[in-house]
This record gives structure tokens, sequence and C-alpha cells, in this order.
């Protein structure tokens, strides 16, 4: 195996950390409703656990309220169940045919709270870029040492290694810089 394979096999792997923290991202509450809140919250349906998203459909349509109107009447009760007993501490409104969800104007200290904690979250995506780094850089050591690389080949690796790092954090930065953004408007 030569340089170029290694750093091929990199790019989409930190792609993959950087995707699933915008997916972690949509899941905290900014100032306005968002279906994407709850749509991944896991539901015991006929006794499979189901994301929501699969199961009804979720509206928003005002800045505090979300609206969910299962496909199946008779899951209902299981969705509520599900809300409820989410980690996420929403009240709900059941009225026999949809689920509302009154979301109430966040607070400056839940606001900071939630800033926190998208920042936990950006860090636990560098530490994961670091150890997809690691292992690359072990790759290209490795091909040192059994002689299928120079040592020319070997500084062009952590060059191009530390480049492409450095782009993934400024990835991570610009999508954490815009979400805090979006949590500070009022």
């Amino acid at each position: 195996m030569a340089l170029q394979p290694i750093l091929n096999q990199l790019k989409p792997k930190m792609n993959e950390v950087t995707d699933k923290l915008v997916e972690d991202l949509r899941t905290v509450r900014t100032g306005k409703a968002s279906g994407s809140l709850i749509e991944n919250i896991m539901i015991s349906y006929y006794g499979a656990q189901t994301p929501l998203k699969n199961m009804a459909n979720i509206t928003t349509p005002d800045a505090f309220l979300i609206v969910v109107q299962p496909w199946d009447a008779n899951a209902l009760n299981d969705i509520e169940n599900g809300l409820k007993n989410s980690d996420m501490g929403f009240s709900t409104a059941n009225d026999g045919r949809v689920i509302r969800i009154s979301l109430p104007p966040l607070t400056e200290e839940r606001r900071n709270d939630f800033i926190k904690l998208i920042h936990q979250k950006a860090e636990s995506a560098r530490i994961a870029l670091r150890n997809v780094r690691q292992t690359a850089w072990e790759d290209i050591q490795a091909e040192k040492k059994s002689g299928e690389l120079t040592e020319d080949d070997l500084y062009q690796g952590e060059k191009d290694l530390n480049k492409m790092i450095e782009d993934a954090n400024n990835q991570i930065k610009t999508v954490i810089d815009a979400k805090e953004k979006e949590l500070k408007q009022i």
C-alpha cells in the first residue's frame, strides 16, 4: 500500500465523524420548534423499537408547538408514552387524534446549558477525529518501516494528514458556531 490509499480511506471516516456531529446537533433545541427534535425518539410499537419519524407525521405549526399525528391511530398511546419516557422532558397533550408538544421559550440559563452541550459534542467529534488520525498515522509509519514509503513520503504524509485534520476541525468549528448563533437568537 502507498500513501495515497491511506489518505483516501481517511476522508470518508472524517466525513462520518462530522456528519454524526451534525445529526447530533439536530436534536439540540434552539429557540423554535423543529420536528428534528423528536423524529429519532424510539417508540415501542408492537414490541419493536421504531423511530417516531417512521410512525407519524411531525409538523410545527408555530415556533413553540410540535404536532405528532400517527399514521396508525392505535399507536397514539405508544407514541405518547415514548415521548414522556424520552430524556427530553416534554409535556404532551393527547386529544385522541394527535399529540401536541408545547415548548416553552428558552431561558438564558437553558440556552447556556445547550451551548455547553454542543461544545461537549464538538469535543467528542474532535476526539474521534484524533483517533482516526492516529490510526492513519500508524498505517503510514508501518508502510515506512516495511520500505513501501520513503522518508520524504513519510513527511508528506504527515503534512497531508495534519492538513486534512485541520480542515475537518474547521468544519466542526463552523457547524458549532452556526448552532451557537442559532441558540443565542431570541
